[in-house]
């Protein structure tokens, strides 16, 4: 079966028609290597996927944070936040810091 044989199969006289191959060629450009291709939409699909995530985090971060604010709109939280983080006092007071040795950050323990 040489070219001649070839050339009498239903197929290939498909394969051969110009319709056909510009098409082939429109679908390969348009999936590998236009700007609009399918490899880049996956790209960005996965992009937006993790930047929603992103989004999702930082959101309640945010909303963390506004419930501290508003904790500390009141003034007994605030000085208590300010003791705590800070280790602020007030005039003429004394402050001990009790630690304990299992507490204490060693090169052991980190």
């Amino acid at each position: 079966m040489g070219l001649s044989g070839l050339k009498n199969k239903k197929w290939f006289r498909f394969a051969r028609n110009i319709y056909v191959l510009v098409l082939t060629a429109f679908v390969i450009w348009m999936f590998f290597f236009d700007a609009n291709s399918l490899l880049i939409h996956r790209e960005l699909n996965q992009e937006i996927k993790k930047l929603e995530k992103q989004k999702e985090f930082l959101q309640g971060e945010i909303d963390k944070d506004k419930k501290v604010l508003e904790k500390l709109s009141d003034k007994e939280e605030l000085e208590k936040f300010a003791r705590e983080k800070y280790y602020m006092k007030k005039e003429n007071e004394e402050i001990f810091l009790i630690e304990y040795e299992d507490s204490l950050k060693t090169k052991k323990n980190e």
